[in-house]
């Protein structure tokens, strides 16, 4: 059997972002040889349509909140729900690929507006508070041959999945 890695729907080629469009991934895919790869859309999961409103995580007085751009409508709640219950759903990963920037999937890079900072989606962040050990990646991280090469071994060599 060979191992499982959840990967953002999007990097598959998958039409699941806020315009309608995809962000394949040659290198994300290139994994497909190597590994099962699961499809997983955090905002489509928490019911937003494609295409949709753009969100993007604010900060204000400390407190991060995942926001509509123009409606302002608070799909925090939502995300973090998603999170607690799809990481439980999650067996058997041995890694996983998230999508940059994003605000639900971005890992250390997403802005924070409101402030001056980045930081992790919503997602990214319940994922590594769950499996800390998890080898977690980002699809930039995968261009670089010797990263890409660091994340297949670890994916590899990681004991059981979560």
């Amino acid at each position: 059997m060979r191992p499982r890695v959840g990967v953002s729907a999007c990097l598959l080629g998958e039409s699941v972002r806020h315009d309608g469009r995809h962000k394949r991934s040659e290198p994300v895919l290139e994994l497909a040889k190597a590994f099962e790869l699961v499809p997983i859309c955090p905002e489509v999961e928490i019911g937003l349509g494609v295409p949709r409103e753009p969100i993007q995580l604010e900060r204000r007085e400390g407190v991060t909140k995942l926001l509509g751009v123009t409606s302002r409508r608070d799909h925090t709640e939502a995300m973090t729900s998603f999170a607690a219950r799809k990481l439980s759903e999650l067996s058997g990963l041995s890694g996983y690929v998230l999508k940059s920037r994003s605000p639900s999937c971005g890992l250390v890079d997403t802005p924070l507006i409101g402030t001056d900072e980045k930081g992790s989606g919503l997602f990214a962040a319940a994922l590594r508070a769950a499996y800390p050990s998890l080898p977690i990646v980002d699809e930039r991280s995968l261009e670089d041959p010797e990263a890409c090469a660091r994340f297949v071994a670890l994916v590899r060599a990681y004991p059981t999945g979560v």
